[in-house]
């Protein structure tokens, strides 16, 4: 398929965003407009973690840690508000130009830390090595019993105010998200086409090269991974503040499986990938249930995931550059 197919289903997908929520009111569907806000969020997350997975060839399985640790400053931060009770000696807040702000940083933060660790390995290490930080983050959240434990966190004074909006409105919180995606978008366009990103590429494509010509591969790879986290808890902020509900499910290493699937089903190391994999994701597990209950399927319905499997391996051996390259064709030489 040429290019120009590509900029057709691209730009069919941001006019039916622009006006899905009036269309959804129109056709009596207004319940659709959560669910969509549910995948803009994770195309984000997904696009975080396609920085490091596409764009620098580091495979985290603990990109959730990073979900977790946005939602849970969200939802900490709003508990204390409600409770009137002080966190570190600061009060807590729903006010979303806060809370939101302190939950991206939070989350670079963590990655800086777990990234200094991780980045001393490589290969099936790193994999590993992310993984098992992950799960200790979810180990920790699952131990916090004042802020919920097992149960999770609800944030009884409900979504963040984002100074004048009202994050309580769908339609509002659905164009805040679509927003901050585009935003998001757009920053990613700009890095990987700076010299900083030239180098991740270089560096994806040749490691042992680049430390030939001298380069700090570390400090790079490094740089990247804490950009990554930054977003992914920009993710979890957002995530937070749609179900007024911080669980420790969020940073279990399946939901880091989930989205590592996203960006290799929508296309690894290309900048809309992941946003069609969220997507086409996100659909499935919503709809796949109810195709295999209405066909009398009762054992698929149960274990519908059984489908992405399957799906993954024919993406992977056909078309590597996932559902990106289906509309987008061969690369050209």
């Amino acid at each position: 398929m040429p290019d120009g197919f590509l900029r057709i289903v691209t730009l069919a997908l941001v006019v039916l965003a622009l006006f899905f929520p009036l269309l959804a009111e129109a056709g009596g569907s207004a319940y659709l407009v959560p669910s969509a806000s549910r995948i803009l969020i994770y195309a984000l997350a997904a696009v975080s973690l396609n920085l490091l997975v596409g764009y620098t060839g580091l495979v985290s399985l603990g990109h959730a840690a990073y979900l977790g640790v946005g939602a849970y400053v969200v939802g900490i931060l709003s508990f204390h508000a409600v409770e009137g009770s002080t966190i570190f000696g600061l009060p807590g807040t729903v006010e979303g130009l806060v809370s939101i702000p302190l939950a991206i940083l939070f989350s670079a933060l963590v990655a800086l830390v777990l990234g200094a660790l991780c980045l001393r390995t490589s290969g099936i290490y790193f994999i590993m090595i992310t993984l098992a930080f992950a799960q200790m983050m979810f180990f920790i959240t699952v131990s916090l019993e004042r802020y919920g434990g097992d149960d999770g966190l609800f944030m009884y004074a409900g979504p963040n105010r984002l100074g004048p909006l009202d994050l309580s409105s769908e339609w509002t919180f659905f164009y805040v998200c679509l927003a901050v995606l585009f935003a998001f978008l757009l920053f990613c366009r700009y890095l990987v086409g700076t010299r900083f990103g030239r180098a991740l590429g270089a560096i994806r494509q040749n490691e042992a090269r680049m430390i030939t010509l001298g380069c700090n591969v570390y400090r790079y790879k490094l740089a990247i991974f804490v950009i990554a986290g930054a977003g992914a808890g920009l993710a979890g902020a957002l995530l937070a503040n749609q179900a007024s509900y911080v669980s420790p499910d969020v940073l279990h290493w399946t939901r880091s499986g989930e989205l590592l699937f996203m960006v290799i089903l929508g296309g690894s190391g290309t900048l809309l990938g992941p946003v069609f994999g969220a997507v086409a994701f996100l659909l499935l597990e919503e709809y796949l249930p109810v195709l295999f209950d209405a066909a009398g399927l009762e054992l698929l319905k149960e274990h519908w995931r059984i489908v992405f499997g399957p799906l993954l391996i024919i993406v992977m051996l056909f078309n590597r550059r996932g559902l990106y390259g289906l509309l987008a064709g061969r690369p050209r030489q």
